[in-house]
């Protein structure tokens, strides 16, 4: 569709009528041819000297050609364009964390697959991950290990190939061998103090109990509530074991409903791959809808075609002077 970005330019239109009417014509001096006896050739004629102007004769073509550059100024000055048809893009308005367990025992290799096959929990844990990440188009995501301590082994990004090479490369033990799980929420609601995303989601993973944090998790977890940060919380750790191996499924319960959560347990990757799908139901990524009309600038062609006859027009009155003068001299 065609159109003019600003239209109002048009009011232009008038301004050299206005400057006819207003301003006082232009005035040139010239040298005067010089007549010995001036005052006797004038009273042999019979008239009487006095000052006086001579208006130059503007030719119809000059005033045409004049008046079609001023409109092809203004019409550029308008600034005409093509507006193509609404291009809309839909782009993911939520910011994700997942926060992993590294601490000593999810070194066990007590971890069940899909295929069946005994892996440690960490890199049966990281299998699954890997391929959640690779879903995320149009999330930003971030990673947070921890162990004794917490720390951001990414930072927010779209880029899920980054995310899933930085997780490859963790390690058990990296963090310290005890969990920290309400340091690690702290650490993930000071991450999101700059998400500007409509929806902030945290996924706590863990196979132990909170043994190492200075804010117990139900403290970080209704901070976490205020700030607006929802937490999913997984334990794929043993209930039944003692101190550090076993995990605390009631600390986890209370820090995903607190937050407006869920809990969820998994004992092998089928059901950690599972959960993984209820978190996509429950937690449907909100969608934000960006609408533009591509638009294509046409103010070169009225500005060059006033370039052209304004040129055009110099070189016939170039021509017809030189004409002239030429015509002059041979009746001289």
């Amino acid at each position: 569709m065609f159109e003019f970005a600003w239209p109002w330019m048009f009011a232009l239109l008038p301004l050299p009528l206005l400057v006819w009417w207003l301003l006082p014509p232009f005035r040139a001096r010239q040298a005067s041819v010089q007549v010995p006896f001036f005052e006797r050739l004038a009273a042999a004629t019979g008239q009487t000297p006095q000052r006086g102007a001579v208006v130059l004769r503007r030719r119809a073509m000059q005033m045409i050609v004049a008046i079609l550059i001023w409109l092809l100024i203004v019409a550029a000055l308008a600034r005409p364009q093509w507006v193509s048809d609404p291009v809309t893009h839909e782009i993911s308005a939520r910011d994700l964390i997942l926060a992993v367990d590294i601490s000593g025992s999810m070194d066990q290799s007590d971890f069940r697959n899909a295929d069946g096959q005994m892996l440690t929990r960490l890199d049966g844990v990281k299998r699954v991950i890997k391929d959640f990440i690779a879903r995320r188009h149009g999330d930003r995501i971030a990673l947070i290990l921890f162990g004794t301590k917490a720390y951001v082994q990414v930072p927010f990004t779209q880029d899920l190939a980054t995310a899933q090479q930085l997780l490859a490369q963790t390690q058990v033990g990296m963090a310290g061998q005890q969990t920290a799980i309400g340091d690690t929420i702290g650490l993930a609601i000071k991450t999101f103090e700059k998400s500007t995303a409509k929806q902030r989601l945290l996924i706590l993973l863990t196979d132990g109990n909170d043994t190492a944090s200075r804010v117990p998790p139900e403290h970080a977890a209704d901070i976490a509530r205020q700030n607006g940060v929802v937490i999913y919380t997984i334990g794929v750790g043993d209930p039944a074991a003692s101190g550090e191996n076993r995990v605390d499924l009631g600390v986890l319960q209370g820090v995903a409903s607190s937050t407006g959560g869920e809990f969820f347990r998994a004992e092998d990757g089928a059901q950690l791959e599972g959960v993984y799908a209820d978190i996509d139901r429950l937690a449907p990524a909100k969608l934000q809808t960006l609408s533009w009309r591509p638009k294509l600038p046409l103010f070169q062609w009225p500005l060059g075609a006033a370039v052209v006859l304004s040129l055009l027009l110099w070189l016939a009155l170039l021509m017809s002077s030189a004409w002239n003068h030429r015509r002059m001299l041979r009746h001289a």
